[in-house]
């Protein structure tokens, strides 16, 4: 017979099932349940080729004796020696370095790729490209031609026209300097005009969300088209994929394709200019390749033994390769030739970043673990050590230094918790604006990246949410989130000819692309 104590527990438990059976808590449950996993199963996500089963040998044991060889003495101690049949056998020899996997040779595609499927309509896209112009009008700033013989290395006069002189004092570059491989005749884009965009229109659709790459992002670009909407990404493994988000037609990939062309994590994606067909790409490994979809090739440009930490190209410089090593080792390397044009000690460490300004690009900005940001001027750098325009001292490493799409700012990024913003004639105004970025060993470090104007500054952030900040605010105005969006934003890029179009990066490998409504 049931106690008292049992029979209210009885009692309990029946009325809380009908008080669940008039709520339907299971039934609501179970299909969240269902969609959220339906929702994670659907998601795009890269698909790599099956590998061929290899068939195992069948492994006969037998033993040092039987096969005539010198018995292991691993574990005797040190200095132990056999003497057989007069011979003297010397344990604990060192053993042969390991070889290195990068290869030091050109790379098919065939080789390179490891993307499930074909990769026949990403070389069709891309040289599509090439035979008709899509680069729209570039978001920041439109292109004019001057002469810069009269010019300032930071100063310009601000004009109503689209072009203006200035006449200013001239430097004189020492004897055998650089100023000779600098192009006295450039573009030069003129300040834009500030773009209303409303900041509440942008979006992340399901569609929009897709794991490009296995391992943990290092770079993430668009493809510099208007009409074709492209994501590049590079990895911690040394993988670089590509996205095409308009791709209906590729069901077997969902538009993504993998390659392996390095060995190391990628450090930068450059889409050389004028040329969407060739992308160059730099590594931890110490090699920078060139993507020449017309020959299905991954082709090696340059080799070292050091790691190759960042990469740019100059504007209307598409012959030189600007990139930095560590122990703030900067080099000039001339495509055409084949051979390293300049090399200086810039910084103390490791250079993260090179960047240039827009509207005069001969000035160059880089940030270094060694916790500064340099402004220089490429005009006057000779043989010796240059001399900088302008530095920003930060306590921690500073892991980006960034130019505005006017060129009239210059944004830093440091592990110190700030986020510097360089203003004025000659970036002599530095104001600091608090943003966490700590992150952890497992995550790639923030880089603060400029809008589609100087209007406002785009960083992740640890709440995986994207910050945006006003520099003239000095603070977050407005934080970009959405529940598809399950990781932390690392790497952000903003599309370079359609406004509202924002590429957010994690570790991994997923990649989120906000577009606006």
């Amino acid at each position: 017979m049931a106690t008292e104590y049992e029979r209210k527990r009885l009692e309990n438990i029946r009325r809380n099932d009908e008080m669940l059976a008039a709520l339907n808590v299971r039934a609501k449950a179970s299909s969240l349940l269902s969609a959220a996993k339906r929702s994670r199963d659907d998601s795009k996500s890269f698909k790599k080729k099956k590998p061929k089963p290899a068939s195992t040998p069948t492994v006969i044991r037998m033993s040092l004796r039987t096969r005539g060889l010198n018995p292991d003495s691993a574990g005797l101690p040190d200095g132990f020696s056999d003497f057989r049949m007069g011979s003297q056998i010397t344990h604990n020899q060192p053993s042969p370095q390991k070889q290195s996997p990068r290869l030091l040779a050109p790379i098919p595609f065939e080789s390179a790729y490891e993307g499930y499927g074909s990769y026949t309509q990403l070389v069709d896209t891309l040289l599509g490209i090439e035979s008709k112009s899509c680069r729209g009008k570039l978001v920041k700033g439109e292109i004019g031609v001057v002469k810069d013989e009269n010019e300032s290395p930071m100063v310009r006069t601000r004009s109503s026209s689209r072009v203006s002189k200035v006449s200013v004092q001239k430097e004189e570059p020492e004897d055998d300097s650089f100023s000779g491989c600098v192009n006295k005749e450039f573009s030069i884009p003129v300040k834009p005009e500030k773009i209303e965009f409303d900041l509440d229109l942008l979006t992340l659709e399901p569609q929009n969300v897709a794991r490009v790459v296995p391992g943990r992002i290092f770079v993430v670009q668009f493809l510099p088209c208007e009409n074709v909407k492209m994501v590049a990404a590079g990895d911690k493994l040394g993988n670089v994929g590509f996205w095409n988000l308009g791709c209906e037609n590729d069901e077997d990939n969902d538009g993504i394709y993998l390659f392996t062309p390095h060995s190391a994590p990628v450090s930068s994606i450059v889409f050389q200019q004028n040329s969407s067909s060739r992308v160059i790409s730099s590594s931890y490994d110490g090699l920078i390749r060139l993507m020449d979809v017309e020959k299905s090739v991954f082709d090696l440009v340059y080799s070292t033994d050091e790691a190759i930490f960042s990469l740019s190209q100059r504007p209307n410089d598409e012959q030189s390769l600007y990139f930095g090593q560590d122990y703030g080792v900067f080099n000039v390397w001339d495509l055409r030739a084949g051979k390293s044009v300049f090399h200086w000690e810039l910084h103390e460490r490791r250079i993260n970043s090179i960047d240039f300004n827009p509207q005069n690009p001969h000035v160059m900005a880089t940030s270094s673990t060694d916790g500064t940001a340099c402004l220089w001027d490429l005009r006057s750098m000779g043989a010796k050590k240059p001399k900088t325009l302008s530095t920003v001292n930060h306590s921690r490493a500073v892991h980006s230094a960034y130019f505005s799409p006017s060129g009239l700012s210059l944004a830093t990024t440091s592990l110190d918790n700030y986020i510097g913003v360089l203003s004025g004639a000659n970036f002599e105004n530095t104001c600091m604006i608090y943003h966490n970025n700590n992150t952890n060993r497992w995550i790639s470090k923030f880089k603060a990246v400029w809008g589609w104007d100087d209007s406002y500054i785009y960083v992740g952030n640890l709440s995986k949410k994207i910050d945006v900040i006003n520099p003239k605010l000095k603070r977050t105005v407005m934080e970009l989130h959405n529940p598809l969006q399950r990781a932390i934003p690392c790497r952000i890029h903003c599309h370079p000819y359609n406004v509202g179009t924002l590429a957010g990066s994690t570790a991994g490998g997923q990649v989120y692309v906000w577009t606006t409504k």
